[in-house]
């Protein structure tokens, strides 16, 4: 019985390495160089457009959300109001960075949301980017 399992574990190792031999031969290891875009990207951008823009909502609705909402600048201001009574001024430092980060969002997606308005009325005008 010994022998046999011996037998057969030298076998399979025979086998993979046989079959390794040709792949590393003729470059199966290295990628192939990326194609350059030959476009703008405008059908795939007008086909993911309602995504985006209800990424761009939950976010939105999340950051103006109430204090009990996780992510909200409400309840990040809670937070540093909190670090500051208890004097932990590390912590509230921190969380102040985070806020001022937070905040800076807002006029970001705003942004996002009206220029993603604008490309998807120039998707319903342009047959969904196809005649790019």
């Amino acid at each position: 019985m010994r022998h046999r399992t011996t037998v057969v574990a030298v076998a399979t190792v025979v086998t993979l390495l046989g079959l390794a031999g040709p792949a590393t031969a003729d470059g199966g290891g290295t990628p192939a160089p990326a194609a350059a875009p030959t476009g703008d990207g405008a059908k795939g951008l007008c086909k993911r457009a309602g995504k985006i823009d209800a990424r761009i909502d939950r976010a939105l609705k999340r950051l103006n959300g109430p204090v009990t909402r996780r992510g909200s600048i409400e309840r990040l201001e809670k937070r540093v109001a909190n670090a500051r009574a208890a004097g932990h001024d590390e912590i509230e430092t921190y969380l102040g960075d985070r806020l001022t980060f937070r905040k800076s969002l807002l006029p970001t997606l705003e942004k996002r949301r009206t220029d993603l308005a604008r490309v998807r009325s120039w998707c319903d005008s342009h047959d969904n980017g196809a005649a790019s």
